[in-house]
């Protein structure tokens, strides 16, 4: 018999420990979605200045396991991602910006393929978030956002149907056979890396720039099998009152590493090929340049080593090598522009990052995350066993990104037992338990790059305050209940983003600082006297705006496109050979093929 314990619904599992003597005594429950320690926050009012306000961010990651997404069930889950913020239902006051990263999207046909096969998964998650925010802008005061007590769901067949959330507000469906031309966000740019995708949504779409893409495929030959993608896009908000309008620089990557306990090295080997070959321009363009630099300032060192014999041009050669440093720290700084750790820009990113809390399956009667606060394997005490953190930590993984604070239960890997209500009705809460054959984890996570630096300040009141001012405030970090169509809890985070001009952020040489390799980023001649000067503070040292942690792979566009080929070409076999009529034309072909 199920006993309640915090709020949710525990009992023994389908399984007794007596059946099955491999797998420990489980719960059965609904994920809850978890509140997370926030930060304090910048509030903005309506009088506020441009000066001190803020992007509002909300950045969702969802392995879809390759099946399309209840719109429906899926609204229910994010209207509270959008009303909810601090752990209390609050006015409606909607994210700007919208950023989906989306694991396993669709099938790997119809994610190979892309386009409208691809589109008829995509085009669910735009609904439900247009649902969801529908229904949350009729929350117009914190009475109004918990004014239902509703217990029961609502016939999702029904046209008219209300349906419970998680927080137990009830959501109106009516406005989904409307919400195309009642759209509060708008698709500004999707892309795909096979079964990795990204989606950016806006409630102003004018207010970003053009957006540029980046793509690397971690699967065999290049393919998405397993892959990360990145947008990049200018914000700029127009200015109150006169003020002259704000913008600031936006990168987002989607990413979905090696799966299974045993390749973390593989996981971190997928990250550092994120560093070097997830670019935003054709870096081998930019080696041509320099190639053809070099290549005549070699030419004129020749010359001029030629007249240093009869005592001409040795007044020249120091000139030459200075020509020369410039044009490598020229190159550098180029490569450092179009990688993921742009200087001017924010860094978000979200995904299956597949880290666990061991590199083994678990033994027989291995020890299980527990959702009991007052169990002595409560969730919590897993987490200094995550293999994110201590690989970050390590300097092995995440270079230079923040993660706030994890509250929530591990999000993978769930068993879905029997519903619970009617095939008719959403289901809001899918009772599970954890899978037997994999350790609870952490796997879905979202990290930032905090604003860096040099732009922070302390020791003062105005420096205090300057810090805040600059600062990225997270509102919330959670899970999202489970749903039926995955064995993944989204994640999401809610955060307010400081409008930094691109100018501010990129870092600039400081004078009587020795650089320490600055220069070879940031284009610095080198002709300075640095042997005197102090270093550079530690903390521009390890940040990775400052100083690329690897250096970038000039073939990395060149080996994608040949990816992407092959993608298409496994993609439209395996849409022909799912079908008895594909199959059979095509198990001829290749019974001729071989019998020529």
């Amino acid at each position: 018999m199920a006993v309640p314990v915090s709020g949710i619904s525990v009992g023994t599992s389908a399984t007794s420990s007596e059946s099955s003597p491999h797998l420990p005594p489980q719960s059965t429950f609904s994920p809850p979605t978890a509140t997370s320690a926030s930060t304090s926050v910048l509030q903005h009012s309506a009088t506020s200045s441009p000066k001190n306000m803020k992007l509002d961010l909300l950045m969702l990651t969802f392995n879809c396991a390759k099946a399309a997404i209840d719109v429906g069930t899926f609204a229910t889950h994010l209207y509270s991602a959008l009303v909810e913020r601090e752990g209390a239902m609050v006015p409606a006051q909607l994210p700007e910006l919208v950023v989906l990263s989306l694991q396993e999207v669709a099938p790997l046909p119809n994610a190979f393929i892309g386009g409208a096969l691809l589109n008829l998964y995509l085009r669910h998650f735009e609904e439900a978030l247009n649902l969801a925010a529908l229904n949350a802008t009729k929350c117009t005061s914190t009475a109004a956002c918990n004014n239902t007590n509703a217990s029961t769901t609502g016939n999702k067949t029904n046209a008219s149907a209300q349906v419970a959330t998680a927080s137990n507000v009830a959501l109106d469906l009516t406005a989904l056979t409307s919400v195309s031309g009642h759209r509060l966000y708008s698709l500004v740019k999707s892309h795909n890396v096979g079964m990795t995708a990204i989606m950016l949504l806006a409630r102003s779409p004018a207010a970003l720039s053009p957006v540029q893409i980046a793509e690397v495929g971690f699967g065999a030959a290049g393919m998405g099998n397993k892959g990360a993608v990145g947008l990049r896009t200018v914000f700029t908000r127009d200015g109150s009152n006169g003020s002259s309008s704000e913008s600031t620089e936006l990168t987002f990557i989607a990413a979905h590493l090696a799966a299974m306990e045993g390749n973390l090295e593989q996981r971190n080997t997928h990250w550092l090929r994120i560093m070097r070959e997830l670019t935003f321009d054709d870096p081998a363009r930019i080696f041509k340049e320099y190639n053809k630099t070099t290549a005549h300032s070699a030419s004129e060192e020749e010359q001029q080593g030629q007249g240093r014999d009869t005592g001409l041009g040795s007044e020249n050669i120091g000139l030459l090598a200075a020509r020369h440093r410039r044009a490598k720290a020229n190159l550098n700084a180029r490569l450092h522009e179009l990688s993921v750790f742009k200087p001017s820009s924010h860094l978000f990113i979200g995904g299956d990052l597949n880290y666990r809390i061991s590199s083994t399956p678990p033994p027989p009667n291995a020890a299980f995350p527990s959702l009991n606060p007052a169990s002595p394997h409560y969730f919590e005490k897993f987490l200094p066993l995550d293999q994110l953190t201590q690989e970050r930590k390590a300097g092995r993984t995440l270079h230079g990104m923040t993660e706030a604070p994890v509250s929530f239960p591990p999000t993978y890997k769930y068993k879905a037992l029997a519903r619970l209500v009617p095939d008719d009705q959403i289901e809001t809460h899918v009772p599970a338990v954890f899978a037997q054959h994999r350790y609870p984890s952490w796997t879905d996570r979202i990290l930032y790059l905090d604003t860096p630096p040099w732009l922070r300040n302390s020791g003062s009141a105005d420096g205090d305050k300057e810090a805040q001012s600059t600062s990225i405030d997270v509102h919330k970090y959670t899970s999202l209940p489970l749903m039926r169509s995955s064995d993944h809890q989204p994640v999401y985070l809610r955060v307010s983003v400081p409008l930094i001009s691109r100018s501010l952020m990129t870092p600039s040489p400081m004078p009587g600082v020795r650089s320490s390799g600055f220069e070879q980023n940031h284009g610095s001649d080198g002709d300075s006297d640095e042997d005197s000067a102090p270093e550079l503070p530690v903390q521009w040292r390890s940040d990775p705006r400052a100083f690329m942690p690897v250096s970038i792979d000039a073939n990395s566009w060149q080996l994608r496109r040949q990816g992407r080929r092959r993608e298409w070409a496994v993609g439209w076999a395996g849409a022909v050979w799912s079908t008895r009529q594909g199959a059979l034309v095509l198990s001829t072909v290749l019974s001729l093929v071989a019998a020529t």
